[in-house]
C-alpha cells in the first residue's frame, strides 16, 4: 500500500516535485551523493574524542590523584550490562565516598552516582536508531545544578550534534547555552570540524557567541590534531605516534593570547607543552609525562590478580617545589554465574551501548 503522504505527479501538489527546479536540485544532490560514496570515507568520530589518543591514552591528566583511593566494582550481569561500585578516597580534591550504578543495553544507557555530600549525578542515553542517539545529563544538590540534553547523529562520513545546557524559555525568551558541532571526513586521512556556541545567562543581557575550528590528520602510525578557539584566543595541537606494538608517545601543546592585566595593557601570551609516553607490559602499564613548566609525573598500573589492580602515581612540580603521591586499588567482584555467562557468550558481540 502506498503512503498517503506521497506526492504523486498527478495530484494538486505534484508540481512541487515535478517542476524543472525540483528535478535539477534532485539530480544535483544525487550526483553529489554518488561522488561522495565513491570516496570511501569513514566516520571520523565526534569532537570530544578528536585527540583521545593523546589526552585519554597517553596523558596523565585523567589518571593522577593524591592520597589513597579504593574502588570496589561488582558486575551483576554482562548482557545487559549492570554493575554497581563503591569508591573510597582520602586525599586532595577527592570525595570520601561515592556510590554509582550503571545499566547498559543496545538501546539504553543509565548511570547514576551520589557522593557523601548528597550530590546526585545521572546520565540517560536513548538510541532512537542506528544513527541517532539522545543523551541527557543531570546534576542536583550542588551549588550550581546542571541539565544537559544532546542529540547526536552519526552519518557514514560525519557526526553532528546539538547540545543544550540549562536551556529555558520561562523568562520570555531562550536562555542557557546552545552548542552545535559537526565533524566531517574530507579525505580518508583528513577530517575537519566546527563548533558554534550561543549563550545567554539572563534575558536582560545580550547573547554571546563563539566559533571554534578543528582538524585531524590520521595515518597508519601517527595522528595530528589542531583546535582553534578564536574567541578565547587559544590554540591547541596534539601529536600521537605509535612507536611499537607496546609503546605510544604523545605531545600536547597549548598556546593562548589574552589581554594583559597590567596597567600597560597589551596582549599576554601563555603556553604549555607536555610530552608523554605509555608502555604496555604483560600485566602492567606505565605512563610518564613532563611539561615545559617543570612538572614531572608518572603512573604505574599493575594487575596483581585477575580481579585486582594496583596503581601508584607520583607528581613533582619543580617550579613550586611541591610533590604529590597517590596509591589506589581496584577490585572487580563477580560470582560464578557471571563467569558462566561470560563463557557462554564466548565470541558473541557485546551490547552496543549508546555511551
Amino acid at each position: 500500500m502506498e503512503s498517503s503522504l506521497e506526492v504523486k505527479p498527478s495530484s494538486p501538489l505534484g508540481f512541487l516535485t515535478s517542476n524543472p527546479i525540483a528535478n535539477a536540485v534532485s539530480n544535483a544532490y544525487q550526483s553529489f551523493s554518488d561522488r561522495r560514496a565513491k570516496l570511501g570515507l569513514t566516520n571520523p568520530g565526534d569532537l570530544d574524542s578528536i585527540s583521545k589518543e593523546v589526552q585519554r591514552e597517553v596523558s596523565l591528566t585523567n589518571y593522577m590523584h593524591s592520597g589513597l583511593r579504593a574502588d570496589l566494582t561488582k558486575a551483576v550481569s554482562l548482557s545487559p550490562l549492570f554493575q554497581v561500585s563503591h569508591q573510597f578516597a582520602m586525599g586532595e580534591h577527592m570525595k570520601p565516598y561515592a556510590f554509582a550504578a550503571l545499566y547498559g543495553s543496545n538501546q539504553v544507557f543509565l548511570q547514576g552516582s551520589m557522593d557523601n555530600d548528597g550530590i546526585l549525578s545521572s546520565r540517560f542515553n536513548w538510541r532512537w536508531s542506528d544513527r541517532l542517539v539522545a543523551k541527557s545529563q543531570f546534576q542536583v544538590g550542588s551549588p550550581q545544578d546542571m541539565t544537559s540534553i544532546e542529540h547526536e547523529y552519526t552519518g557514514s562520513d560525519f557526526t553532528s550534534s546539538l547540545k543544550m545546557l540549562n536551556a529555558s524559555c520561562l523568562e520570555g525568551g531562550p536562555t542557557g547555552i546552545y552548542i552545535f558541532r559537526h565533524l566531517q571526513s574530507v579525505t580518508q586521512r583528513l577530517s575537519l570540524g566546527v563548533e558554534s556556541v550561543w549563550q545567554r545567562t539572563v534575558l536582560s543581557q545580550p547573547p554571546e557567541s563563539a566559533t571554534s575550528y578543528y582538524a585531524r590528520y590520521k595515518t597508519d602510525d601517527w595522528i595530528a590534531t589542531a583546535q582553534l578557539h578564536a574567541a578565547q584566543g587559544a590554540l591547541n595541537a596534539t601529536y600521537w605516534r605509535k612507536l611499537t606494538d607496546k609503546v605510544q608517545a604523545g605531545v600536547d601543546m597549548m598556546l593562548q593570547v589574552a589581554p594583559s592585566q597590567t596597567m600597560m595593557g597589551g596582549l599576554q601570551k601563555e603556553g604549555l607543552t607536555s610530552v608523554g609516553v605509555k608502555y604496555d607490559f604483560r600485566v602492567s602499564t606505565f605512563r610518564a609525562q613532563v611539561d615545559s613548566g617543570g612538572r614531572l609525573g608518572c603512573l604505574l598500573e599493575r594487575r596483581v590478580l585477575p580481579t585486582v589492580m594496583m596503581s601508584f602515581c607520583a607528581d613533582v612540580d619543580h617550579a613550586t617545589q611541591n610533590a604529590k603521591v597517590g596509591l589506589g586499588i581496584t577490585i572487580e567482584a563477580g560470582n560464578e554465574e557471571l563467569q558462566e555467562q561470560q563463557e557462554a557468550m564466548g565470541a558473541q558481540a557485546t551490547p552496543n551501548i549508546p555511551f
